[in-house]
């Protein structure tokens, strides 16, 4: 299925594990950029790997940022 996202970026919090990885893998899928987000260091580098082995050129990269914080959400951002 094509969603038109090729050219799209889309930020998926919270997708370091369970339904938020399996979104951005999906995105990813239709050709979105994707920025993986966690609070946890070592797992945001893990899943845009995991999403790579995957996804053939999937552009994907993560930010570690506890959007329950200030600073995480400028982080993010």
């Amino acid at each position: 299925m094509d969603l038109g996202l090729k050219g799209k970026t889309a930020v998926v919090s919270g997708s370091t594990a369970g339904i938020g990885f399996t979104i951005a893998a999906a995105l990813a899928t239709e050709g979105a950029r994707v920025v993986v987000d966690g609070r946890t260091g070592a797992r945001v580098t893990a899943a845009p790997a995991q999403i790579r082995q995957r996804v053939n050129d999937a552009d994907v990269g993560g930010v570690a940022a506890d959007l329950g914080t200030s600073a995480g959400v400028k982080r993010l951002l």
